[in-house]
């Protein structure tokens, strides 16, 4: 699987490289500007793309900004993106064309190499890596608006926060220990609660409970 990989400080781009080298992935390029990201994207066309947000020579979001161009060329194109701070705005703007192949990750998960890997993986197969940080941040917000979340129970909550980080429901099972026929019925529960429709696509239903929990932003 070939990665382009965006990150202007060199020991943690070098340190990424040997990561993502060590699963088996194959580096197509490894830059640390905006203008190398658009041309790498454009002219290599990886499996992935692996960016910070931040890059030279703004130093605001010109890696983002890069990536979303890039999908706009190529829809589709898998994007994980990596960010010092939760923003949600980010999370929006990844989102925002409701199809998957997207990620968004704090920084300091790279530093746990399963968790990492396992987004680069998921992102790259078409499916979404959203960050616990930030779905704990929406989750909050909608907790204390008096709509529907306040009707879920502790463990549905806990189940709606695994799946808006983009996890199947049999890997849902394995981390709350239980069966994943008592997850189906968890998140059938959930989307009735919330009024969405039930699906059993996981990109579709990540994507459908992250609408909700970004209404009324």
């Amino acid at each position: 699987m070939r990665v382009v990989l965006a990150e202007d400080l060199f020991l943690l781009r070098d340190g990424l490289v040997r990561m993502l080298e060590a699963f088996d992935f194959e580096i197509a390029a490894a830059v640390e500007s905006g203008p190398e990201l658009t041309r790498a994207l454009a002219e290599l066309r990886p499996d992935v793309a692996v960016v910070d947000v931040r890059l030279p020579p703004s130093h605001t979001d010109e890696g983002l900004q890069c990536a979303l161009a890039a999908r706009r060329a190529r829809p589709g194109l898998p994007v994980l993106v990596l960010s010092q701070h939760v923003e949600q705005l980010y999370a929006r703007e990844l989102l925002a064309d409701g199809t998957g192949g997207v990620g968004y990750l704090l920084k300091d998960r790279v530093f746990d190499a399963e968790q990492f890997i396992d987004a680069v993986r998921r992102v790259a197969a078409g499916g979404t890596a959203m960050d616990p940080q930030v779905i704990q941040q929406l989750l909050a917000r909608r907790q204390g608006d008096g709509r529907p979340l306040g009707r879920l129970t502790p463990r549905e909550l806990e189940v709606l926060e695994l799946m808006a980080q983009g996890r199947s429901n049999a890997a849902i099972a394995g981390q709350l220990v239980v069966t994943e026929r008592a997850i189906a019925k968890h998140t059938s529960n959930i989307f009735q609660k919330l009024g969405l429709d039930v699906s059993d696509d996981d990109n579709r239903r990540v994507l459908a409970v992250l609408a909700y929990l970004d209404q009324g932003r």
